[in-house]
Order: structure tokens, then sequence, then C-alpha cells
């Protein structure tokens, strides 16, 4: 398999023969792993290839992996390949691993199964040269408001966007942590790149982002096609405050308290608590822009919420510290960021308003 934009707009399932420890560091969409080797085997041979060379290193890969966890590692892609046949296989460069995978399913199984010239390695360099050449081709509109506008929500109902947030698994402030891991760098460039080509593929170089600072989190949006996010015009959707204290109340208390809760099997008490220590954690994130006075108030009035909703079930106290955080805390740093934007302003109004002037500008 050579043709990588292929492989990429088509979203081919991919069968990465990689160890899970270079698995976790970064991949791609619809790749699962199913390693030729294992951490301890990957590590082992090794030290075995600097000690003794290549040959006395593939001896020991043959004796590491054969009998039964052989046979268990070729049922396992033979499992994949046969519900994934138009599926490709690869390890890091496209070299020895990838090649004995492909052989040993071959052998045992008669399934040729393609794997990828040159690898991970080539499919994560071609994902790298399109987030630094593509990104001149967008006509990108930016969508910005008010902490607890609903602009996420408002960004999903389009076709034409990118969600920034959902590959980054996070909302983009310091309440905006989920209960899941955001993924690593190179797997949120991945998935970037390949959303972008995907796009433009398809005809849709007019997109809607949401108006997000370069880090996300954790993660980090690629210089070059920050550039292009930050001198793109920028619309500004404006929500009635008690709308706005709704939206957040819904997000940072409701939604994360179920999420923590299934993420916790259904445990009450366990849920209950990394819902908690969430919400302190966050608060704890702005204690110096808070300055002291006014963070231990919050934090009172978020204890207590947190104490009632503990007893009680009721969660309406939680509205007091979260009209704090937004009226007191984020209102100011908006207004103070939006006013050096002034010059890429151009449309301002309600949601519906907003609707209307992005399917003017065809981003539907």
């Amino acid at each position: 398999m050579e043709d990588l934009q292929a492989l990429f707009l088509q979203d081919l399932p991919m069968i990465d023969v990689r160890a899970p420890v270079e698995f976790r560091e970064g991949a791609f969409p619809h790749s699962a792993n199913l390693p030729l080797m294992n951490d301890a085997d990957r590590d082992a041979i090794g030290k075995r290839y600097k000690q003794l060379g290549q040959n006395a290193a593939i001896e020991l890969g043959l004796q590491r992996v054969s009998g039964d966890i052989k046979a268990t590692r070729v049922n396992a892609w033979e499992t994949f390949a046969r519900q994934h046949p138009e599926g490709v296989l690869y390890c890091f460069r496209g070299g020895l691993r990838s090649r004995t995978s492909q052989q040993w399913l071959y052998e045992q199984t008669g399934i040729a199964y393609p794997r990828v010239q040159g690898g991970y390695k080539a499919m994560r360099r071609f994902l790298l040269e399109q987030l630094e050449s593509l990104p001149a081709q967008l006509r990108p509109v930016i969508l910005s408001g008010r902490t607890g506008s609903g602009k996420t929500r408002f960004l999903r109902t389009f076709q034409q966007q990118i969600d920034l947030e959902a590959f980054a698994n996070h909302r983009g402030s310091a309440f905006g942590t989920q209960p899941t891991p955001q993924p690593t760098q190179i797997h949120f460039e991945n998935a970037l790149a390949i959303a972008i080509m995907r796009k433009l593929h398809q005809g849709q170089s007019a997109l809607l982002f949401e108006d997000e600072s370069r880090m996300i989190g954790s993660v980090h949006i690629p210089e070059i096609f920050f550039n292009v996010l930050r001198n793109a015009p920028l619309v500004l959707m404006q929500v009635a405050d008690e709308e706005r204290v709704e939206i957040s109340y819904q997000e940072y208390v409701v939604d994360n308290h179920a999420a923590f809760t299934a993420l916790a099997d259904g445990n009450a008490e366990a849920g209950f608590a990394a819902y908690s220590a969430y919400l302190l954690g966050s608060l704890d994130k702005i204690q110096r822009r808070l300055g002291g006075v006014r963070y231990q108030q919050v934090r009172k009035i978020m204890q207590t919420a947190l104490e009632q909703q503990a007893a009680t079930g009721s969660t309406e106290a939680h509205y007091d510290w979260v009209r704090f955080i937004l009226l007191d805390y984020y209102d100011p740093m908006y207004d103070y960021q939006i006013s050096k934007k002034q010059h890429r302003l151009v449309f301002s109004g309600s949601p519906a308003d907003v609707r209307e002037y992005l399917r003017d500008q065809n981003i539907t």
C-alpha cells in the first residue's frame, strides 16, 4: 500500500503490529494495536540487537514469539483481516516486523494482507506535511463568544466545521477537563491532519472553527495552522447571561457528574469522589488569577454545593459558583481578549443571527 492519501481518506482499517508502548505514543484513527511483540519482547530484542547485531536479535525474537504465543497473535490478525478484508497492516518503518506478520498470516491462513510501505514513519511524515501545506487552502471563519455561550454545541450543528475540542478531548478552559484522558500530541495532530485533508477533498474549504487559544488542555494546535486561524474573520455569538449560566451548569455539574459515575461503572460513591476532585481541581488551576480572597470565597461556595449534593442529591447550590466564575472571572478576561480582535470581527448577533450570517457565507 503506497497511496497514503487514499488510505486516510477511505478510513481503511489498519493493524498496527508495533509494541503497545509505541502505539500509545502515537497512532492513527481506525487502527488497532495487535502487536507482533509486546513491550517486554521489544525491550529484550532491542538490547540484543545493540549487543550482538541483527541476526541475534531476530533469533531471540523467534524464540520469544513462538508456539502458543505466535498462534495467538496470528489468530488476532486473522480475526481482524476477515472482519476488515479491505484493511492494511504496518509496523514502524514497514520493515521486518510487518513483513514477518504478513508472512505468518499468509502461511497460517492463506490471507494475503497488504502492508504499508514505509510503515508508521512514512504515514506520520505524510500527515505532518499535510498540516504544513493544507491550512493555506482553507477559508476559516472563527466562532467566538463568552464562556458558556454554547459555542461547541452550536458548532456541531454544522457540517462545514472542525471541532478542535473534540479532537483534543478538552473543552478549552480551566473547567474543560474531560473524565477520560486527552490524546497525545501525536494522536491529536494525526486526527487533525486527516480531518483537514478530508474536508478539502470534499470541497469544503470554508469551515467553521471555535475560537481557541493555541493550547487546548495539554495539547497544542500546530503553529502554521494556528497562524491561519488567528488571522481569520471572527463572528461573535451573543447569549444572555442566565442562559450561559444554565449551559455551564449543565456541562460542569450535571453532565460531568453523570460522566464520572459512568466511568466508575455506576459506582455512585467513586463517581462522586472523582467528580468532586475534578471541580475542586479545576478551581485550583485558577487560584492565582482569582486571588486569595476570591478563591477562598468561591471554594467555600463550591464545597457547600458538593456537601449539599452528597447529602440530598440536589445540585441547585452549584448555580452560585457557576454564576460567579462566569461573570466575575471569565467575562473580564474575555472582554480583554476580544478587544484585541476587533479588527477581525465581521459579525455579531444571536445564535439565530449568526446561523443566518454563516449560511450567507455558504457555511452550512
